[in-house]
């Protein structure tokens, strides 16, 4: 099976048959996680810029599961637990599962809720038959010009919307507040979004505005100006809108 070996899963599971999990993360990510799943999502500062992005899928009676970096998945179970306070929640690593992708439609699986064109993922036990698809999901990934995790997106240092969380379907903006929510509602409403991120050809970086570079593929991802980014380098899912 095609398995994202840098992708780790995180479970919240009620610890008390009374216990909401599902608001207890809506009140601190940016999408509504009370509706249809898998959403993208994402931590945030107060002040809106990204700290984790992971995906939101269903788990059994009544939890969820954090589809995270690898790396970062025991800081993002040790940050949601300070939010957590006298809560019976569990979070924890789930080891025992795994998230695996293919690039084609096939049986099973869900569509990235991103973007369709991402392909599909799906979670299950992990096995010693797995193989790994790390390098060619991370090539197809950015040939879409789709930008996730803390060497792409920082931590705590761009703003979400900054991310394309508009455009790639990480943010509601009805569902009441979160870490984050005040800067980042107003930032849509007054259309301040005046940087983006996208991956560029490597010879077309800039480096000033680099943010992780991919040489191996040629590609690197820029954090720039929205008029700084020619047309020919904005996928046809990316609005160049920027402020008055």
């Amino acid at each position: 099976m095609t398995r994202l070996f840098k992708r780790a899963l995180v479970r919240l599971s009620p610890l008390d048959p009374a216990e909401d999990v599902a608001g207890f993360l809506q009140g601190l990510v940016t999408n509504d996680v009370k509706g249809t799943l898998p959403v993208w999502t994402a931590l945030l500062t107060a002040q809106g810029k990204v700290m984790f992005d992971f995906l939101v899928w269903p788990d059994a009676e009544s939890g969820l599961l954090l589809d995270c970096e690898a790396a970062q998945a025991d800081a993002l179970a040790k940050r949601l637990t300070l939010y957590r306070l006298r809560r019976k929640i569990g979070i924890e690593r789930a080891d025992a599962l795994g998230v695996f992708w293919q690039e084609h439609p096939g049986d099973g699986g869900a569509n990235d809720p991103r973007l369709a064109a991402l392909g599909k993922r799906w979670i299950a036990p992990v096995s010693e038959g797995d193989s790994p698809a790390d390098d060619a999901w991370r090539a197809h990934r950015l040939s879409l010009g789709v930008t996730e995790g803390q060497a792409e997106l920082g931590n705590s240092e761009v703003l979400w919307l900054e991310c394309n969380a508009v455009d790639l379907n990480g943010v509601s903006f009805t569902k009441g507040c979160y870490v984050g929510q005040e800067n980042t509602a107003r930032m849509n409403w007054r259309q301040k979004v005046n940087r983006r991120l996208v991956v560029v050809p490597l010879g077309e970086s800039d480096p000033a505005r680099q943010r992780a570079t991919y040489p191996n593929l040629g590609l690197a991802v820029d954090h720039r100006r929205i008029e700084d980014i020619a047309p020919a380098f904005a996928p046809n899912w990316m609005s160049l809108t920027a402020a008055d």
